[in-house]
């Protein structure tokens, strides 16, 4: 492959080399929540600002960790874990933001992802669309362990990934719409959760570079329970999908460190 970074030894996109980051990496979408993860950090410090990827690094239970923003979508979200996994990363979290689609799902809920539907490009690229897109099971598992831990509202299950925003939200005006409002239909019967948009590419992506991944979401709102006039207010505030992520980071942290003293 030709080194676009012209022999920096950084990587092209998200500008960061093996000495900039930690093994353990949080994913947001938006480069702005960068600094408020990094919060949860200690002595964190920004090392990178690229296109789309910001990234700042610091230490939880004395451990060097980072945060990178991924942008929106797939292909992204796939450069990101490439490049950062090029720099040694093994074990990624997505903290970010979807729409509930079961009238159970509340606005500020917390999602969970333990399966993405492939309706979108990237992971494509790297896999049959009959290779399942799944998170890594010690993540699933250290993410439901900390939702529990700090008493987050969450639900567990599998979301839809797709790759425009707006065919989820105007389906009937796009030309597929028969084809968008079907599956929508479809995902509903089956208990998808909600819709997100990148943990498709990450979940295929990391299961062929060998690391571990895994998924949590706000729920902003959700447009089934509007469509049926339920209460529906929007929930901005990113804080408990951050926390989540936080303390499923140092759970596993926790855990690898004990293995490796056994």
């Amino acid at each position: 492959m030709i080194d676009y970074a012209e022999g920096s030894g950084k990587q092209y996109h998200t500008g960061v080399g093996p000495d900039d980051i930690g093994k353990y990496i949080i994913l947001p979408g938006d480069p702005k929540r960068c600094a408020s993860i990094a919060a949860h950090f200690d002595n964190a410090k920004l090392v990178a600002d690229s296109r789309e990827y910001v990234t700042y690094t610091g230490t939880l239970e004395g451990v060097k960790v980072s945060v990178t923003s991924t942008g929106i979508g797939g292909p992204s979200s796939a450069i990101a874990i490439e490049e950062l996994s090029k720099c040694g990363a093994h074990t990624f979290v997505r903290v970010g933001t979807c729409g509930g689609m079961q009238k159970d799902v509340l606005s500020g809920d917390i999602i969970i992802a333990s399966g993405a539907i492939r309706m979108e490009g990237t992971s494509r690229e790297y896999a049959p669309i009959e290779y399942p897109a799944v998170p890594d099971v010690n993540v699933l598992n250290a993410l439901i362990q900390a939702a529990k831990s700090k008493n987050i509202p969450y639900h567990a299950g599998v979301v839809q990934c797709k790759d425009s925003f707006f065919g989820q939200h105007e389906p009937e005006v796009m030309p597929v719409s028969y084809e968008l409002q079907n599956k929508w239909e479809a995902w509903l019967r089956m208990g998808c959760l909600a819709s997100e948009m990148e943990s498709a590419a990450l979940f295929i992506a990391g299961s062929f570079l060998r690391v571990r991944v895994g998924s949590c979401f706000l729920v902003v709102a959700n447009q089934e329970r509007a469509k049926a006039g339920l209460p529906n207010p929007q929930v901005h505030d990113t804080e408990l999908a951050i926390v989540t992520g936080v303390e499923a980071l140092r759970i596993l942290i926790k855990e690898d460190l004990q293995k490796s003293q056994n």
